[in-house]
């Protein structure tokens, strides 16, 4: 936990480019301003500037460069123009504008600008990156039967959006249609979907895809071997990914420094801090970086052994470079920090205040809703009123008429913000004191609440805070789920508040802390409720979510409901883990079903999914609860024997 860090936006081009685009920018804002008809530069010009102001992330001067051109008269935008913006303003959230602006195509007269296949692709992925995979679905059957035929860009944005939402069964099927009609799927195409095998627990897939992938002669990256290796990790194969990873090294190919830091991370899970140490000494003999993922692994290791005396054996194992030095001195900063007298703010109380209570969840997600997606919440009534003015409103001969109604219904936003955040956590891969940021303070977030030292925790929180550093999504919901741990609800409640306040995005894991502290608040009547919530924010339920979610139901005795979920997990695509069957086993036994948990171990272990030591002790449950029903059954038949 915390070693998958959310960077702030950087912009990945060099300060040479990022001057030139820079340069390039002003010029054409200055001829923009002249007024001068014959200065005004072609279409090419200002595409080539917003192509490159979107590749270096410069979202406030490409918005800039936007609206000067469609202030001037002058400039009309062509078909590429109106892609690269429908692109754009997608890949920053900002779906209303990419909507409005496929709308404005649709709608031009002028003969040569129109929706076409690299439009539809551009909306396509833009639907699935804000998580609206059925609507992306959706709109690409309607693109199959509206002139324009699937490339492989096509199939390869489809099967990455239903992998990311762990609609594992609908991106095989796509997989499926794009070899049926003649597309050969790349490495990118087969990465995606073993990677999203092996989040769905599908091992046995994922291992028979990566068998296919080198069958047919797909080129292997060591991207693909990275997947692998950390698949096998964390599906229990542990032993088969670490042989795995010591067959590549022999062989000197497909290794690079994230092999060797999922590695040292499974080393220090299990404690293995000589062997994670050694692997570190090993990747800088070998020329790899030791990034501050690594380093975060060893220092969250060493904290749990309680072996910060170790710190000597890190300085020893990583000679080059200064980012362990400028760790250890950011550490030593950050304590003697920690010890100054603490501001107005005394402790946790003071620092996330609570408005109402945990348990009215709800009433923070309406009124989010309601503030920054006001258009989502009246979704249903407009429909209807779209229906009642189809005559006006609607082409009837349009080729695409499920992507006018999207258009018809999103407006423009003034933020590129998004209620639920469809995307993950960055590695963070810069070395030096740049990095020492929000990442840090996440780094050492992690440290303090894994140890249960909240007061540590909120303190740390308060600093940077007042430093101006801007929180992440990641550092909520640790601070979030620490709380909820500890069953300080209304101090979650306040997280969750200000959370909404900052304007920052919730995500899955979000949705997962506030439904086990609902569970654990005996509210699971309103576990459904949230679901409802996260599924029309772009959602997903993760195997993280089913197991949550199936624990609280079951606590709270809801058996049919916990049956049907596990159905519905099932149908998604997504094979259940230890965790799974070990909660089935426990809510049934408690429940009295005990022909129901036997079903489920008999369902476990025909899944080749390993029991651990929390189903010994549920198993002990299980035949301590069957022979007391034996005994009681017993007990009638001597009892019937003594009537006669």
């Amino acid at each position: 936990m915390g070693l998958w860090l959310i960077p702030r936006p950087s912009k990945p081009c060099s300060t040479r480019l990022f001057v030139q685009v820079g340069l390039a920018m002003s010029i054409l804002l200055k001829l923009l301003e002249g007024g001068c008809s014959s200065q005004v530069p072609n279409s090419i010009a200002s595409n080539e500037l917003l192509v490159a102001l979107r590749k270096a992330d410069m979202r406030v001067e490409f918005k800039q460069v936007f609206d000067k051109l469609r202030e001037n008269k002058g400039v009309e935008m062509d078909n590429w123009g109106y892609n690269i913006c429908i692109h754009a303003f997608g890949c920053w959230g900002d779906l209303g504008t990419s909507l409005s602006l496929y709308k404005e195509m649709k709608d031009s007269n002028l003969e040569s600008v129109g929706p076409d296949l690299p439009t539809y692709n551009s909306l396509i992925h833009v639907l699935c990156l804000v998580g609206k995979v059925n609507d992306a679905l959706t709109v690409w059957e309607e693109l199959k039967g509206s002139g324009h035929e699937p490339d492989a860009i096509t199939y390869r944005i489809l099967i990455q959006g239903c992998c990311k939402s762990y609609r594992i069964d609908e991106a095989t099927n796509i997989f499926s249609q794009m070899q049926l009609n003649g597309y050969i799927p790349d490495t990118i195409v087969y990465n995606s979907l073993l990677d999203g095998l092996f989040k769905a627990r599908k091992v046995n897939d994922g291992c028979h895809l990566f068998e296919k992938m080198v069958q047919n002669g797909v080129r292997v990256s060591t991207w693909t071997y990275n997947i692998l290796v950390d698949g096998l990790f964390k599906n229990g194969r542990a032993e088969a990914a670490y042989t795995l990873f010591c067959d590549l090294k022999k062989k000197g190919q497909f290794v690079d420094g994230v092999t060797y830091s999922i590695v040292v991370l499974q080393h220090c899970k299990e404690g293995l801090l000589e062997k994670a140490l050694g692997l570190v000494e090993e990747m800088e003999r070998r020329g790899f970086a030791v990034d501050l993922v690594t380093i975060s692994s060893l220092l969250i290791g060493l904290y749990k052994e309680g072996r910060w005396d170790w710190t000597d054996k890190l300085m020893k194992h990583i000679r080059e470079g200064n980012l362990v030095p400028s760790v250890l001195k950011w550490k030593a900063d950050m304590e003697a920090s920690m010890k100054t007298p603490q501001s107005s703010r005394k402790d946790y109380t003071q620092l996330f205040p609570s408005k109402g209570d945990f348990s009215e969840i709800m009433s923070l997600i309406n009124s989010a809703n309601s503030t920054m997606d006001a258009d989502l919440d009246s979704e249903d009534a407009r429909v209807k009123d779209d229906d009642k003015n189809v005559s006006t409103d609607t082409d009837q001969w349009s080729s695409s008429p499920y992507m006018d109604q999207l258009a018809n219904q999103l407006k423009p936003i003034d933020h590129s913000s998004q209620l639920f955040s469809f995307s993950r956590g960055q590695r963070v891969q810069d070395k030096g004191e740049g990095s020492f940021d929000i990442d840090m303070v996440n780094t050492f977030l992690s440290l303090f609440l894994a140890k249960g030292k909240l007061s540590l925790a909120c303190k740390l929180f308060e600093i940077f805070s007042d430093l101006g550093e801007n929180p992440v999504s990641y550092t909520y919901n640790s601070m979030m789920s620490s709380f909820v741990k500890k069953g300080y609800f209304n101090e979650a409640w306040g997280v969750l508040n200000e959370m909404g306040e900052k304007v920052c995005p919730t995500d899955i894991a979000t949705y997962n802390v506030i439904i086990q502290g609902l569970g654990k608040m005996g509210r699971a009547d309103l576990a459904s409720c949230v679901l409802d919530k996260l599924m029309k924010q772009g959602g997903y339920l993760d195997v993280v979510m089913y197991n949550t979610l199936i624990n609280a139901l079951g606590k709270a005795s809801r058996i049919d409901e916990v049956n049907k979920l596990f159905e519905q997990m099932k149908s998604s695509g997504i094979n259940p883990d230890v965790v799974t069957f070990n909660t089935l086993i426990e809510v049934h036994s408690k429940a009295g079903r005990l022909k129901d948990a036997y079903k489920f171990l008999k369902m476990m272990l025909d899944a080749g999914c390993s029991p651990n030591h929390v189903t010994d002790t549920t198993l002990d449950f299980l035949g301590k609860e069957i022979e007391k029903m034996r005994y009681q059954k017993a007990s009638m038949v001597r009892n019937k024997d003594d009537f006669r």
